[in-house]
């Protein structure tokens, strides 16, 4: 190991072509099994927007926006705005934020199965209470244990798929979680159409069922193996390489294994993660870590999934027509998810979140346009219209599911380095999901102020984050876990921030020699680089 020197990520030096192994039946049961876990996230976004707009729901709940909702002549906007209807939905995911930072040091401490399992629990008990409900409180209660779950398993699920994948990989198999989550909502879409008619507790039985999705999480949990970078990073070097060689298919895995050790080596020189991720040195990944799940959210992907039923009543539709609907982009998001997976790993994640963009900024603008000309605060949309509108959002939804639905997870559980890979998702989980809240907590209101305008304030920011990927976000495909420091050290802006040396631990890469070559600016994508910029280790620090 020339120089024998720790990078920012603990790692000496680049070897991602010695990387050797083959996709493995072990990694793809063990990616598919961990991956149910976004199930949970999925199922809870689809079945509160259905449920919501269940009228024995509302009469038993909510009394006060039933009576609304039965008006004739009300204001199409604003006929669901009520800030208790609205704290059901939202209630869960500013617990879900308190308890990914909790499950920080867990998943660190005890592993990325520990935390898995302890939300699986965690969410069915709260499928039970919700599904028991006899009043508000008892409801609420069971958003929070719902939340404490989906806090748990959004924290360790992405960690745990992006370490499990082999490097070529990474991105496709990430995307697990987002395919899972996907079904999750096209599932709960299609029960609350069928559950609507069952009265008076067919809502009972559509918030009930959560617990099949929690129970394959738990079990999934109990049965997966443990990642080996976890493994190493609590010290089971042996039986961490073991494992290595198995989900990877060979025995020849000295360079990867060698990447686990030397990170696991600075990560556990580094007592406070969450002190440590402030430091300069790890800027960029959290600068990531904090725009790229806000900016996911501000899409307005979760107000048209969480309200898809409301949203389309609200415009006009049928009770059955709404369901109807939203079922429809339900299962959109699900199949343009696979699109995602067969071209992450080929033309990377830049092309995919900025072409997505430019779509969702097109679809948002036209569906304002319709509603604002077409669509009164007394008025119907004529059928033509509606399906027109139906029709856009459905590529909205589409264009989502290829684009920030997936990379809005997968690109920030891949640019950590080991000491604060924990500490960073817990991050990343809590942004996503304070903005899930205030976006959950203010749509209603919002849509009732702004009527048609809603649309183009979600296209502005849309347009604003397709800006700050083409900018700041380098391609990641490619590039091994342990090695992504290089990858910040290259780009024309990052290079400018990070320090030269961090706690005499970071030696000039001019002692690493000149076979350590890492050949970012070959990666599609990464164009944003210098093309005059060395290609080798020698100027990356």
């Amino acid at each position: 190991m020339a120089g024998g020197s720790f990078t920012t990520s603990g790692v000496a030096k680049a070897r991602a072509e010695q990387y050797k192994g083959r996709v493995t039946v072990h990694v793809i049961i063990a990616c598919i099994a961990a991956a149910t876990g976004g199930s949970l996230f999925g199922y809870d976004v689809g079945i509160s927007g259905g449920v919501t707009s269940m009228d024995d729901f509302l009469q038993d709940f909510f009394p006060s926006v039933y009576k609304q909702k039965m008006h004739a002549h009300e204001n199409n906007y604003c006929k669901y705005d009520n800030q208790g209807l609205a704290a059901f939905t939202s209630s869960l995911y500013i617990a879900g934020l308190i308890a990914s930072l909790v499950a920080s040091p867990i998943t660190r401490n005890y592993g990325r199965r520990i935390s898995i399992i302890g939300g699986g629990i965690s969410f069915l008990i709260g499928s039970a209470l919700n599904a028991a409900a006899a009043n508000l409180g008892m409801l609420i209660i069971g958003r929070i244990m719902l939340g404490v779950g989906i806090g748990f398993g959004n924290q360790a699920v992405p960690l745990y798929l992006s370490e499990m994948a082999p490097t070529h990989l990474r991105g496709g198999l990430n995307m697990m979680f987002q395919v899972a989550t996907t079904f999750g909502i096209f599932t709960a879409n299609m029960i609350n159409y069928g559950t609507q008619n069952i009265k008076p507790w067919g809502w009972r039985l559509s918030l009930g069922l959560a617990a099949i999705p929690a129970l394959l999480m738990t079990v999934g949990g109990i049965l997966l193996p443990e990642t080996p970078n976890s493994l190493v990073e609590r010290g089971a070097n042996e039986k961490g390489r073991r494992l290595l060689e198995k989900i990877r298919g060979t025995n020849d895995v000295d360079a990867e294994f060698q990447d686990m050790v030397e990170a696991s080596e600075l990560a556990n020189s580094i007592k406070h993660p969450f002190r440590n991720i402030l430091e300069k040195r790890n800027r960029p990944e959290l600068v990531m870590a904090i725009f790229m799940p806000m900016f996911q959210i501000l899409t307005g992907i979760n107000s048209i999934l969480f309200y898809a039923p409301v949203l389309f009543q609200s415009m006009g539709f049928g009770r059955d027509a709404s369901l109807y609907s939203s079922a429809l982009t339900g299962g959109v998001l699900a199949f343009s998810t696979f699109i995602s997976i067969a071209t992450v790993d080929r033309l990377g994640r830049r092309p995919l979140l900025i072409s997505g963009g430019i779509q969702m900024i097109t679809c948002q603008v036209i569906v304002a346009i319709i509603l604002g000309i077409k669509f009164g605060e007394n008025q119907e949309l004529s059928k033509s219209y509606s399906i027109l509108v139906v029709v856009v959002i459905c590529l909205f939804v589409l264009a989502f599911g290829w684009s920030w639905g997936p990379l809005g997870w997968t690109v920030p559980s891949e640019i950590f380095p080991l000491e604060v890979r924990t500490a960073g998702q817990s991050i990343t989980v809590a942004v996503n999901l304070l903005f899930t809240f205030i976006i959950a907590q203010a749509f209603l209101s919002l849509l009732c102020s702004f009527k048609f305008g809603i649309f183009l304030f979600f296209a502005g920011w849309i347009t604003i984050m397709t800006i700050f990927v083409f900018v700041f976000l380098p391609e990641t495909k490619g590039i091994p876990i342990e090695e992504m420091t290089f990858m910040w050290r290259r780009h024309w802006f990052w290079k400018r921030i990070l320090p030269d040396t961090t706690d005499g631990r970071v030696k000039s890469c001019k002692e690493l020699g000149e076979g350590d070559a890492v050949q970012l600016s070959q990666i599609p994508g990464n164009e944003l680089l210098n093309s005059d910029m060395p290609t080798t280790a020698h100027d990356a620090v």
